[in-house]
């Protein structure tokens, strides 16, 4: 999949690009982060135009990301109705509007695995629009101009920098969820206390 997908970067240039990061916004899963690497890679080598690349790559991507968006706003009602009172869902409103903004930006380029869900619970939540398209631009932005410079910056050994990307953003991952873990297991047992005083 990844090889027919780099073939047809180099095939039909920056519009397609475009379309691959548009779908990854919306969740589908494709190698998006290693076709931007090998974007810059290919544009170091003459093959892609950088700067028509990277501005198609963000509106694209950005585009997607709005509408996953939205998904979750107009699905509000359904969620609530399943959802609205229990605890869980209540702490998640209550962190999301604490850590939003942040998980939004760092989800774009470092957990790109949570961007989906960020997405949707950014629209489920009614997390203001304007605020989740400033954070969620700048983080593209460190998406498609860091990680496609970096493949512009390494050339022919942009694979290597893919491989490692890949390994961080599990290990980040990974700890992410493991903390998380920790956090559940903590909140638990302080319940557990409070139901045996």
């Amino acid at each position: 999949m990844s090889e027919f997908l780099l073939t047809q970067v180099i095939n039909y240039g920056a519009p397609l690009l475009g379309i691959i990061v548009f779908t990854g916004g919306l969740g589908i899963p494709l190698p998006c982060t290693l076709l931007v690497i090998a974007a810059g890679a290919f544009a170091r080598q003459g093959i892609l135009p950088w700067h028509t690349t990277a501005l198609i790559s963000i509106i694209s991507v950005v585009a997607g990301d709005s509408i996953s968006y939205s998904l979750g706003y107009y699905s509000r009602e359904l969620v609530l109705q399943r959802f609205s009172e229990t605890p869980r869902w209540l702490q998640a409103e209550q962190s999301f509007q604490k850590w939003g903004p942040l998980s939004i930006f760092f989800s774009r380029f470092l957990v790109t695995a949570i961007a989906l869900p960020v997405n949707l619970l950014s629209g489920t939540t009614r997390f203001p629009f304007k605020k989740f398209l400033v954070y969620d631009l700048s983080g593209e932005v460190v998406w498609i101009f860091g990680y496609g410079g970096l493949g512009y910056w390494f050339g022919s050994e942009w694979e290597l920098v893919n491989e490692f990307i890949s390994n961080f953003g599990g290990l980040v991952l990974g700890v992410i969820i493991f903390g998380f873990g920790i956090r559940q297991a903590w909140n638990w047992q302080e319940k557990k206390k409070m139901h045996s005083t």
